[in-house]
């Protein structure tokens, strides 16, 4: 029997909601905590909390930044100061972390960073991330990388992405939701909306949930043995949750 990990993106998907649900399917957060500390950053604070969306009760991740200066940036007088793929991966490399983790972080952002390129018609080095990349993309992205190496499934699936619509602001203006970068990232990945004005999946999102899925497709025939839900920040029409379904499956012999 195969050991699977669902991931049910009934509201679209980000980091936080990701590492949110992995935590509340039974990732040990003290583990968890002891791992993202062995990257060498500094100036966030974490929040794992237990609460109710809809009545559903699921766990709430947060990652807030102080507004002090790390220190790879002493002269650089921003709070976010901007950093390129590089400068990202030197910061994963040089960590303790697993090289499971590493590698698996790096891909993550490398999704990230071609679909940037892309968007905005530049080599893959003066990609500078700026929204997605700062702090909070580091711990995201690699903090979703400690969790799915805690489970240490043999498969992991997702379901087709519910992305919103609309318009969100960012640095640019106002820019489409899907927001372009997250459209580049999800090229070949199975869509649909219902409608919903607001962004459901974030690029970080999009890019972990490609990097991670063995294949998309609605829930398959598997043995349910757990359930977590990650909760979402905004309020929403729906449930603004992530859920996330450990089990095991038969294996077919081909």
């Amino acid at each position: 029997m195969d050991k699977v990990l669902y991931f049910d993106c009934l509201a679209g998907v980000s980091g936080d909601m990701t590492i949110g649900a992995l935590l509340d399917l039974g990732v040990d957060k003290e583990v968890f905590k002891e791992e993202l500390a062995k990257l060498d950053i500094d100036g966030y604070k974490l929040k794992i909390e237990e609460e109710q969306e809809k009545g559903i009760t699921g766990t709430d991740f947060k990652v807030s930044l102080e507004h002090s200066h790390h220190h790879f940036d002493e002269d650089d007088h921003h709070h976010h100061p901007h950093r390129n793929l590089a400068d990202i991966e030197e910061i994963i490399e040089s960590s303790q972390l697993s090289n499971y983790v590493k590698n698996l972080s790096k891909d993550i952002f490398r999704e990230v960073a071609e679909a940037e390129a892309k968007v905005h018609n530049k080599p893959l080095d003066q990609v500078h991330f700026h929204e997605v990349g700062a702090l909070d993309s580091i711990i995201d992205i690699v903090g979703a990388a400690i969790c799915i190496e805690q489970l240490n499934v043999d498969q992991i699936i997702v379901s087709p992405l519910h992305t919103g619509t609309g318009f969100v602001h960012c640095a640019h203006g106002n820019i489409p939701v899907p927001a372009p970068a997250t459209l580049e990232i999800l090229d070949g990945v199975p869509v649909y909306s219902t409608g919903i004005k607001s962004e459901l999946v974030t690029p970080t999102g999009a890019a972990i949930a490609k990097t991670l899925a063995g294949e998309f497709k609605p829930l398959p025939e598997m043995q349910i043995e757990q359930v977590g839900y990650g909760i979402g920040d905004k309020e929403l029409e729906i449930s603004n949750l992530l859920r996330v379904v450990l089990g095991k499956k038969k294996v077919r012999l081909s």
